[in-house]
């Protein structure tokens, strides 16, 4: 294929303009041809920065579909090669299946959905389709973490044995996505491991391929962010813009949103929640919904802190911690602690000890963009459209089942939480598959017995 791979993104948002960008980037590589999205300024945005026909242009990703299954009726191709999937988690299944019988090519932004059986009727489409597939497990394409990995594959430090991995959210990021945030609810989302930090269990398994988990336990809870710990001098204010005590609030609206925008910061997180560029007016008006509520007084139930402990089939262990309550901004920070060495990282760089010679390295690999999560958001839409261009899935260095158990593994981690239990991931992977066989949810039952996943 000389000319470049043609992409459709639904969902125009954050992460649907971070890999559009890839092709702005990438012109001769990659060409964004169409997209699906309802709010109108960011429509328009996509429009401009991608130089979009009107025909190509769709407020809602069923009138893409329509489209899509008329180019495929009248030249047996759909619109493109390809396709990013970057609306709200609880819609990717149906998306990803609709598009999927077209013959697209998928990337899927993470997590992949937010039930068990949804991954695993999305994995099933995948893997039956033939398809190249890939989900936005940013963190394995990084730099950075290629790094990392060629220090683990080549065995210079002998065998892992035990990895400590924290997750510092940020406290007004947490405040921003997870208390007045898309992702603050489980009834209209899902719980914050598996929204935010299923990248971060996903590295963890990679690091550790090819064993793969074992049993987990896990322990967390909604500490903070909850009526009960409003201050006093808050008292009956819901809105942040009303409080006599914002000045003296870390997690005040204005501080996160209004304040930055009205220095000329029109970046994340204030250009999250309007639609289009936020200017003052529309920061403002935005203030009067739930991103200008109290965080004491939103309606979030997530949890805000929590571990993770993880066994391997070869019984390495890992450690994961998930926090709200930290200046760093999702800089993550990693021990892994091998038979004969130690690597100790911050997403920028890491020192790597050899026991046996006591010679102590540092190496900090240096992103080829300015792309997010250390250039690992191109990174992933660079690799996802060369496994595209050479009809390769291998080039993406994942497969759908590896895919599957790192998400499986999100869901066992979470029940073993909310039970206060150890739970065998194999055997809760078998449970989930039982159920729905059983209960034949959306005639999966069916096409389960046709296709071993």
């Amino acid at each position: 294929m000389s000319e470049p791979v043609t992409v459709v993104i639904v969902g125009a948002g954050q992460r649907g303009k971070a890999y559009g960008r890839y092709a702005l980037a990438y012109p001769h590589l990659c060409k964004i041809v169409a997209v699906a999205e309802p709010r109108p300024r960011t429509r328009e945005l996509a429009i401009k920065q991608h130089a979009l026909k009107e025909d190509a242009v769709f407020t809602a990703w069923q009138d893409l579909h329509s489209a899509s299954a008329r180019a495929l009726a009248a030249t047996g191709k759909p619109l493109a090669d390809a396709l990013v999937v970057a609306v709200q988690d609880q819609m990717h299944v149906e998306v990803v299946e609709a598009f999927a019988a077209h013959g697209y090519h998928i990337l899927c932004e993470k997590p992949l959905a937010t039930t068990p059986e949804e991954c695993i009727r999305i994995a099933h489409v995948a893997k039956k389709s033939g398809m190249i597939f890939g989900v936005g497990h940013v963190l394995r394409y990084s730099p950075y973490n290629k790094a990392v990995i060629e220090v683990i594959r080549s065995g210079q430090l002998g065998k892992p044995v035990n990895i400590v991995h924290v997750e510092p959210v940020g406290y007004f990021h947490f405040a921003h996505s997870f208390v007045r945030g898309n992702w603050g609810n489980e009834k209209t989302s899902s719980f914050s491991l598996l929204t935010k930090s299923c990248h971060d269990i996903d590295i963890l398994c990679h690091y550790l391929n090819p064993e793969t988990p074992k049993r987990v336990s896990s322990f967390g809870s909604l500490t903070h962010f909850r009526k009960e710990a409003k201050p006093k001098a808050a008292g009956e204010a819901t809105k942040c813009l009303d409080c006599a005590d914002e000045r003296n609030c870390a997690y005040s609206a204005k501080k996160i949103y209004v304040d930055p925008v009205s220095r000329g910061d029109a970046g994340w997180p204030a250009a999250t929640i309007t639609d289009g560029v936020p200017d003052i007016e529309s920061i403002t008006a935005a203030m009067q919904g739930p991103y200008g509520t109290c965080v004491y007084e939103s309606a979030n139930d997530v949890v805000d802190h929590q571990v993770v402990n993880l066994e391997y089939s070869d019984g390495s262990t890992c450690s994961f911690t998930m926090v709200a309550f930290t200046e760093a901004i999702c800089q993550r920070f990693t021990r892994i602690h091998f038979t004969h060495g130690e690597l100790i990282g911050d997403m920028d760089s890491f020192t790597v000890t050899d026991f046996r010679t006591g010679q102590k390295s540092r190496t900090r690999p240096e992103p080829e963009d300015q792309s997010g999560h250390g250039g690992g958001d191109w990174g992933l839409m660079g690799s996802f459209v060369k496994a595209v261009r050479e009809s390769d899935q291998t080039v993406l260095g994942t497969t759908v089942d590896e895919i599957l158990k790192s998400h499986l593994t999100v869901f066992a981690a979470e029940k073993a939480r909310r039970e206060g239990t150890v739970v065998d991931v194999e055997e809760y992977e078998r449970q989930v598959r039982e159920g729905m066989k059983l209960s034949g949810v959306n005639g999966v039952a069916k096409k389960l017995g046709e296709t071993a996943l």
